[in-house]
């Protein structure tokens, strides 16, 4: 809208923008079914992605008695590593299979607590250029290969219009400890064709989560995207397939068994059934990546001392041990090592699923 010069004065100055003052520039992005066309889910991947889900859902319904068992990077950042990486946990989870499910983790989005690199998606060149449809392109392309495998994909959800893109091929997914108590994502939960895990707050609260595993399991209504890339009302069901995941907070660790307990009750005062999962790694390991067995055998041994509300567990792990910083030269990166939280090698990693495989044994 302009605001004429009245009668011609001298004095008049146009009054400044008001809308879009600190965006510097609006980038068009290819649609959600454009980069399904040139990636599509091909029959192999799909029968994958769905016996994965359905053997989650009946881990979750108490049909069958498998630990649940979410291994892998805490972020992609290197395709070939990511691949190298499934193709030995196929091998090793085909080897366990009777007793324990495996998933890899296949995190693209990373929330970061002030600032920080974002995630593939983000900035796949891994250099600040955000180029994101190139990491929408790159991040399907890679879960397309890693499903073929035959290798269920878990994931952390954040930006709510990922989904769109990616979510075909996911076999279970998170919300973390720092959108647990956000609506938009919430919502986007309830709409979600895959289980879905709630981290508790950082704080190691555990009522952010109660609530929102609450919510999720609710009708909702709210604004998104649809396949085509236009703006629209998202009307959903209720997504019933949702659990608690416990990754302690600033207090310290939250996996023993008397804190189990406590949850569980507290999912039942709230009508809930009582599904947890530990997450072995972040609050519950101090961010050691050393300490992730302390809370992994404690699932196990919970588990081996009778039913119990413990479905699963979560583990930090990468061809290599430990973590590295990204620097102002990608190329200088060592291989198989993660650029954000430590995580435990690969031979470590195989190691806690024999265990697992044993500790599950009737």
């Amino acid at each position: 809208m302009h605001v004429q010069n009245p009668a011609g004065d001298a004095r008049f100055t146009p009054a400044p923008p008001i809308q879009n003052v600190r965006v510097r520039r609006f980038r068009a992005l290819a649609t959600p079914r454009q980069i399904k066309d040139a990636l599509p889910l091909t029959p192999t991947a799909q029968e994958s992605v769905l016996a994965g889900r359905q053997a989650v859902e009946r881990i979750l319904a108490g049909q069958d008695r498998r630990l649940l068992a979410i291994v892998g990077p805490c972020s992609i950042h290197d395709e070939a590593a990511a691949l190298e990486y499934a193709a030995r946990l196929r091998a090793l989870a085909g080897a366990v299979a009777d007793r324990v499910l495996v998933l890899m983790r296949v995190y693209f989005e990373k929330p970061r607590t002030t600032v920080g690199w974002k995630g593939f998606i983000n900035d796949p060149h891994l250099d600040g250029s955000f180029d994101i449809e190139t990491g929408l392109r790159r991040a399907r392309a890679l879960l397309l290969r890693i499903a073929e495998l035959g290798v269920p994909a878990a994931t952390e959800l954040l930006e709510p219009i990922t989904p769109q893109y990616v979510a075909d091929l996911l076999t279970w997914s998170a919300i973390g400890a720092r959108t647990t108590e956000s609506q938009t994502h919430r919502q986007m939960a309830s709409g979600l064709s895959m289980p879905v895990g709630f981290k508790n707050g950082t704080d190691g609260h555990l009522q952010s989560a109660i609530d929102a595993l609450c919510a999720a399991g609710t009708p909702h209504s709210f604004l998104g995207i649809d396949d085509d890339g236009r703006t629209a009302i998202v009307d959903t069901t209720g997504n019933p397939w949702t659990h608690l995941i416990l990754r302690g907070g600033r207090s310290g660790p939250n996996f023993a068994a008397e804190v189990v307990a406590e949850a569980a009750a507290a999912l039942r005062r709230a009508g809930l059934a009582p599904r947890i999962m530990v997450d072995c790694s972040h609050a519950n390991s101090g961010k050691r990546s050393a300490n992730q067995c302390v809370a992994w055998r404690s699932v196990l041994a919970q588990r081996r001392a009778g039913p119990g509300p413990l479905v699963g567990a979560m583990l930090e792990s990468h061809l290599h041990a430990g973590a590295q910083p990204l620097g102002p030269d990608p190329a200088a990166l060592q291989y198989g090592v993660s650029i954000t939280d430590e995580c435990i090698g690969w031979d470590e990693t195989a190691a806690l699923l024999q265990e697992a495989y044993a500790a599950e044994a009737p």
